[in-house]
């Protein structure tokens, strides 16, 4: 791991925890991007935002499972800390070498009633395709 992406992977966090946000997107020791909005949306509309320069920051979020994870490698993320993250958000950060730290880890990500699996995780399953599911993703919640 960089100084630099350190550096900015300790900003996203400080923001996240200070201002109880959901996502902070750093780089460059600047905070880009940064929500309160829950779900996946506030990650699909940083991409839509920042587009290219998303490449080469670093994310914080509340929950990163393989859905969010898949969008953090789309996007071109080298690092990410998430407070909560699933088996198969790990995987996907492993496979495509994106430096990780979270504070727990979980089978799976929930529903917002926790009575089922998110239905985010559930559209992604078996994708490996960052590419893929960012347009399944984007296409399922416009």
């Amino acid at each position: 791991m960089t100084q630099k992406m350190q550096s900015d992977l300790n900003l996203a966090k400080q923001r996240l925890s200070e201002k109880n946000l959901s996502l902070v997107i750093a780089k460059n020791s600047r905070v880009l991007f940064e929500t309160e909005s829950h779900g996946i949306t506030g990650l699909l509309k940083a991409i839509e935002q920042l587009q290219a320069d998303m490449m080469g920051s670093s994310v914080a979020d509340r929950i990163v499972g393989q859905a969010a994870a898949l969008l953090l490698v789309y996007s071109g993320v080298i690092g990410v800390f998430a407070v909560t993250v699933s088996d198969g958000g790990i995987n996907v950060l492993k496979n495509y070498r994106v430096f990780h730290e979270f504070e727990r880890r979980v089978p799976r990500i929930l529903n917002l009633k926790r009575v089922d699996v998110c239905p985010f995780e559930k559209l992604v399953a078996g994708f490996s395709d960052p590419k893929e599911a960012y347009e399944k993703l984007k296409t399922f919640c416009s």
